[in-house]
């Protein structure tokens, strides 16, 4: 049986003043290195002492043993079906650095990268500054404005990502990435994923413009090639904010989920680039809105550096706002990750993903810490991640009886 979710909650879902804060960990999950996961080893007297208050369970992100990307375990959060939104990553980071995008544009995300030969050897170019970044885009602009009359710009992201946009007639986002997503393997240009002449057409001028790409940047140390992945047009999804009844905010410091957040309809609030920013950020606006978007990168990023260490000192920075943020009085709050980014694969992966719920109504009790395994056993057991919307509106008392 199938139905739509979203449908469903529209029907019963109701307004009131609570809050709701989602804290995201980007990639929290793990598997045990020497017995352990970064959350196992990490000091989080805070979070621990909330498990005890609080109900546990893990997350399926899209469907068992498939590995998410970060675009459709999000949606899968916010009560969006991944499996029927299908969202270029393009898409989310270039609303995220608030790139404009018409009927006419496809946009793709970008990794500058480095390259021996034809070999990638560097997916993220050593994480260059920024500035450098932006130093590199403004070389691209200059020599590449149009290929076969389609207009070509590139945008400038955070460390090593960029935004290349394509404007021109009958373009299509049916395209396979440009990108080996390994080191070491050679390049990989786009192909058409359908058989209309615009795929085949789009993906010539995609190509083109990487070849071109690769003969600019040839005497560039680092910053030398761009991997291309994500191609998409702007999508049409239901609004956060009328399907859900709440006021809805997000506190995030990448672009990408800025740009999904945008990308739904909750009101993206300007940050600084710390957890403590961020925690600050939510306490000016605490009274303004009733859904809380708060998303913590770093845990993501040093899994997939395979940086162990990092990811505990990410997690136990994450475990000291735990006070602060309870001292806002939330009705509900869940920590949780979108997927798991196991250090040891240095990658996304297919694990479930630990969820905890603190609400006056949960079921407490049953845990003692906040950790894979303790969630594995807790009270709301293995559950997809688009059931959490529900789950928190239930909590937070916003969900009629459904049915006579």
């Amino acid at each position: 049986m199938t139905y739509d979710r979203q449908e469903i909650l529209k029907k019963i879902v109701n307004k009131n003043d609570t809050k709701m804060i989602l804290l995201v960990m980007d990639g929290v999950g793990d598997i045990p290195i020497d017995a352990k996961t970064p959350l196992m080893c990490a000091d989080t007297p805070n979070l621990d002492k909330l498990a005890k208050e609080s109900e546990l369970g893990q997350t399926i992100p899209v469907l068992r043993g498939i590995t998410p990307g970060s675009g459709p375990a999000h949606l899968s959060l916010f009560g969006y079906d991944p499996l029927k939104y299908e969202i270029g990553r393009g898409i989310l980071e270039a609303l995220g650095i608030d790139v404009e995008v018409g009927e006419k544009d496809l946009v793709a995300r970008g990794n500058f990268a480095t390259v021996e030969g034809d070999i990638v050897v560097d997916r993220r170019a050593g994480r260059p500054a920024t500035e450098e970044n932006a130093r590199v885009c403004e070389i691209i602009n200059s020599k590449i404005e149009e290929i076969r009359g389609v207009k070509v710009r590139v945008f400038p992201g955070k460390e090593h990502r960029f935004v290349v946009k394509f404007t021109g007639d009958n373009l299509s986002d049916n395209l396979s990435d440009a990108d080996p997503q390994k080191n070491g393997l050679p390049i990989v240009f786009t192909e058409p994923t359908s058989d209309d002449n615009s795929a085949k057409f789009t993906a010539e001028v995609v190509n083109e413009f990487l070849k071109n790409l690769k003969e600019i940047l040839k005497n560039e140390p680092k910053l030398n090639f761009g991997l291309l992945r994500g191609f998409s047009k702007y999508p049409d999804l239901p609004n956060f904010e009328k399907v859900y009844r709440v006021k809805a905010a997000a506190i995030a410091t990448y672009p990408m989920y800025k740009g999904l957040a945008k990308l739904v309809g909750m009101n993206v609030i300007p940050t600084g680039q710390s957890i403590e920013d961020e925690l600050k950020t939510l306490e000016e606006i605490y009274n303004d809105y009733d859904f809380f978007y708060f998303h913590v990168k770093k845990t993501d990023s040093y899994g997939e550096d395979g940086n162990f260490d990092m990811k505990v000192k990410i997690i136990e920075e994450t475990d000291s706002i735990i006070p602060e943020i309870l001292n806002l009085n939330p009705d509900v709050l869940v920590v949780t990750g979108d997927h798991s980014t196991p250090a040891f694969m240095k990658s996304h992966s297919w694990h479930p993903v630990p969820y905890m719920l603190y609400s006056k109504y949960a079921r407490k009790g049953l845990c003692q810490r906040f950790d894979e395994f303790e969630c594995a056993k807790g009270t709301l057991g293995t559950f997809y991640s688009i059931d959490s919307m529900s789950l928190i509106l239930a909590h937070a008392q916003r969900l009629e009886k459904y049915g006579a």
